[in-house]
């Protein structure tokens, strides 16, 4: 089985990941098994949660909570807990 890791930062990879793990749900379920994570840089739960439903996307497996800070700081942040 192929396992893959799908990191959402930002509304833009929310978009696109709904995309893919809907192929994956449809079609591969038996072949392919996808993990989400979230950076939590974008942080507003109502907001997100309104993604993941409108696009039907599965729960998140992984959530970083890096919230808001300096570039560097995020990114670090992010790296580390990846």
């Amino acid at each position: 089985m192929y396992k893959i890791l799908t990191i959402i930062v930002a509304r833009p990879q929310i978009i696109k990941a709904a995309v893919l793990s809907r192929v994956i749900w449809e079609k591969y379920l038996e072949k392919i098994s996808e993990k989400i994570l979230h950076t939590g840089q974008h942080y507003d739960k109502n907001m997100l949660a309104a993604f993941f439903e409108e696009f039907n996307i599965p729960q998140l497996d992984y959530n970083l909570n890096v919230a808001s800070g300096a570039h560097g700081v995020q990114t670090v942040k992010m790296i580390e807990g990846i």
